[in-house]
């Protein structure tokens, strides 16, 4: 796992490094610290990350705009902060897990194990999703998104309105962000349920679910009855 730490009281990161390095043991295989956010972009932009462990005051400057601006990148994030009343927007943009200050190891490693395996987002939903367009920053809200398919190690956001875009995160790590409000209809799709429409079954017993849009997409033979058990018809 490869982290980055961003925080600027030095003694806090070293001490979340320290506890970093006792709790996963081999599984870290590198972990940097730094202090600011102009910093910090530049290491975004060229290192590939697992996660990110963010303060949300960083020299008096606002931590959030590290989300609004990578949201796009497939590392997940912990937010360790004293700003508790930012949580609520710091889950917005998709963060594992939200670390108070001042905190003990044991919290910090239930939000590590969080991180390292499922995500427990709880009833905490993903409601806005970042992507790089034309080279700018677009904010698509997942209540627009009918469907992502996965594109090797990206996914692609299909819109209701029939736009899409691409997104750094794979299909298995949005599919854990957004388990509440989305169905894995297959191993390429991933589908809100507010877009269901209706099923149809085709030739050759190829069972296919529409949206509201009037997308047809196919349902994987095996997900079929767990789909239409979640959807409640089975009932």
């Amino acid at each position: 796992m490869k982290i980055l730490i961003i925080e600027d009281e030095f003694l806090i990161a070293r001490r979340i490094e320290r506890m970093c390095r006792e709790i996963l043991g081999p599984i870290l295989s590198e972990i940097s610290c730094i202090g600011n956010l102009d910093d910090a972009k530049v290491y975004l932009e060229t290192n590939k990350l697992d996660l990110v462990m963010l303060d949300l005051n960083l020299n008096g400057e606002d931590g959030l705009r590290i989300l609004q601006q990578f949201a796009a990148e497939s590392f997940h994030t912990i937010i360790v902060s004293a700003q508790k009343e930012k949580a609520v927007d710091a889950f917005d943009y998709g963060v594992v897990d939200f670390v108070s200050k001042p905190f003990e190891k044991e919290r910090l490693k239930l939000a590590l194990d969080r991180a390292g395996s499922t995500i427990d987002m709880g009833t905490k939903q993903l409601k806005f999703l970042s992507v790089k367009s034309k080279g700018t920053l677009k904010i698509i809200a997942i209540a627009h998104v009918a469907f992502f398919r996965g594109s090797d190690i990206y996914s692609e956001i299909h819109l209701e309105s029939g736009e899409y875009f691409l997104h750094d995160k794979t299909l298995e790590q949005l599919s854990q962000l957004l388990s509440h409000s989305f169905l894995r209809i297959h191993k390429s799709y991933l589908v809100s349920i507010a877009q269901f429409e209706c099923f149809l079954n085709k030739a050759g017993g190829r069972n296919f679910l529409r949206l509201k849009n009037g997308t047809e997409l196919p349902i994987g033979r095996t997900r079929y009855p767990t789909i239409k058990d979640k959807l409640g018809l089975n009932r």
